[in-house]
């Protein structure tokens, strides 16, 4: 496999180009990213040349409704799927609102629905509102010790009440990559489906959706690489088959059956160039033909090539600390490099003094409440995370652990 060059990758990174960021090293990635050159300019160009009504006669109206199918088109092929399963929203919080008020309308008495309590508050909560239009809730719990959710567990939560799994694909604390494909042949042989927020793992290589098996598969673009929107990708029969929450003209559409609100159009034309960014990766490090989808697969190998390699010191050092607690696998090949730490001391001061250093890094419970308190993780104190992609250099990486050693 080619080896990530990081001066071409960086590059492509308006960020690492200002005056300002000089000398700060970037760990706030879980909570989004730098944005790609290919993006801002695209969006540069809608805003100035395309800011009209798309999808009208006159060119710079369909200039700008074409460039957003492009955005649906490119994106969709990467994940692996067909361009009108996947749908853009404001973020993938709303999207999975929506959904929810969708299963609330399909859903009969007596059904029930499983959450666990790795997620993010944002993509659990309005699942669990479920529960208050009467529909049983089940709960798969994870490991107080590991933060592991273990599918053993979910087998005995499954049987032919149950029509809906929503989990993560990785956590924005614990950080440890769920087998989505065998959770879903899981789910999906009870009779259920399956909804994967892949909110926390799309940013370390956009997956193959049609072969993790996801029926529902959300992330956000703004962690991504791209503008502040969310992407859904929903399977056809499904999203069919759920009630519209559109506009009731929109209803045989169905990228749009759960866009209540029209898009943003801007935001959605300029999404593109996250596809551009991806054809950039590959163009520079394997180069030649090569299907849409494997040339996405390649860039994610890229990626996690990169991050796992980098990753691996840190949770040694995090592992060996004896004033930490690390939170999830201390094995880098099992996780995304999103890592948190419980500390002795109030994780938002120890933020504070590593901003001195030059890290970017914040405390608290990143909206991950259910699970540190799972884990007896103190709510007055959180945890300190640090989370990086594949634009981190080793050099950071070192640096973060210099930091880290004079502040915990």
């Amino acid at each position: 496999m080619a080896k990530l060059d990081l001066d071409f990758v960086r590059a492509q990174f308006p960020a690492f180009e200002v005056p300002s960021l000089q000398g700060q090293a970037f760990f706030e990635n879980a909570g989004g990213s730098y944005t790609c050159r290919q993006v801002i300019d695209r969006l540069h160009r809608f805003y100035t040349e395309r800011k009209v009504q798309p999808y009208a006669p006159y060119t710079a109206s369909s200039l700008g409704g074409a460039e957003m199918d492009e955005a649906r088109t490119r994106l969709s092929a990467i994940m692996g799927i067909d361009a009108d399963e996947l749908s853009f929203g404001p973020s993938s919080s709303q999207n999975t609102y929506v959904l929810a008020q969708a299963f609330a309308q399909w859903m009969k008495p007596g059904d029930a629905f499983i959450v666990t309590n790795q997620d993010h508050e944002a993509n659990t909560g309005p699942w669990r509102r479920l529960a208050e239009r009467g529909f049983e809730m089940r709960e798969w719990k994870i490991n107080p010790d590991t933060g592991h959710l273990d599918p053993a567990d979910l087998a005995n939560l499954l049987d032919d009440k149950v029509r809906l799994v929503a989990f993560p694909h990785c956590s924005n604390v614990v950080g440890e990559i769920n087998d989505v494909a065998a959770i879903c042949e899981l789910v999906h042989e009870a009779g259920a489906v399956a909804c994967v927020d892949g909110v926390s793992y799309a940013p370390h290589g956009i997956p193959n959706v049609a072969d993790l098996g996801a029926d529902i598969y959300l992330f956000s673009a703004y962690k991504t690489y791209g503008p502040h929107q969310g992407i859904m990708a929903i399977r056809r029969d499904l999203g069919m088959t759920l009630p519209n929450q559109g506009h009731h003209f929109n209803a045989d559409c169905l990228y749009k059956r759960f866009t209540p609100a029209g898009p943003d159009h801007a935001q959605v034309a300029a999404s593109a160039g996250m596809a551009d960014y991806i054809d950039a990766l590959y163009a520079h490090h394997i180069g030649g033909e090569a299907a849409t989808v494997a040339k996405g697969a390649a860039v994610h190998d890229l990626m996690r090539a990169h991050e796992v390699e980098l990753l691996q010191p840190l949770l040694d050092y995090a592992s060996a600390k004896n004033s930490v607690r690390l939170i999830g696998p201390s094995d880098a090949a099992l996780r995304a490099p999103t890592v948190a730490l419980a500390l002795q001391s109030g994780a938002e001061a120890a933020a504070a003094d590593l901003a001195a250093h030059g890290i970017m890094a914040g405390g608290g419970d990143f909206y991950a409440g259910r699970a540190l308190r799972a884990m007896g993780v103190a709510a007055d104190k959180g945890v300190l995370r640090v989370s990086f992609v594949h634009y981190t250099s080793k050099d950071e990486v070192d640096r973060l652990i210099s930091a880290l050693d004079q502040v915990v």
